[in-house]
């Protein structure tokens, strides 16, 4: 028996694929820039510029709305021990996770713009709704600031 490797072909690419999916594309493990990804999807967005661009877009308003999810009003439920406001309270608490889980899985696609929209998004859904930049000060604020101070007896 002849164990010649060098008459041997290299293996092909072709040999090498899992023949169940023929077409499968490979999965980036660091950041790299381009139209061309998947994100979600198998085969979302593809290779349309714009398909891209809404894909970028749907990922910088999953962020935002899981932002605004995050500081709801109804997550502050004012020592509220209602069955209703509870259930309330975890919908949203679970719709916010869902998305947050939404955005972090396009974002682990590893392209760079999905990875800058997914932080875009959670700024400015920070700057608008979890920051004091567009808040008005409470009733509560602008009352307790007309009483004179208190001498710190709380009797």
């Amino acid at each position: 028996m002849d164990h010649d490797m060098h008459n041997m072909p290299p293996p092909s690419s072709s040999s090498m694929t899992n023949h169940t999916k023929p077409h499968m594309m490979m999965m980036h493990m660091t950041f790299f820039w381009g139209k061309n990804t998947e994100v979600l999807f198998s085969g979302w967005p593809g290779t349309s510029s714009g398909m891209y661009a809404l894909c970028l877009i749907v990922v910088f308003f999953l962020a935002v709305i899981a932002e605004w999810l995050a500081h709801s009003p109804i997550f502050r439920a004012d020592g509220s021990t209602d069955r209703t406001a509870g259930i309330a309270q975890t919908a949203v608490y679970t719709l916010k996770t869902g998305l947050s889980y939404l955005v972090m899985l396009a974002v682990m696609s590893f392209n760079g713009g999905v990875f800058i929209v997914a932080i875009a998004g959670y700024a400015v859904g920070f700057l608008l709704f979890g920051s004091t930049v567009f808040k008005k000060p409470s009733d509560d604020r602008k009352t307790a600031e007309l009483l004179p101070p208190s001498s710190g007896c709380v009797c």
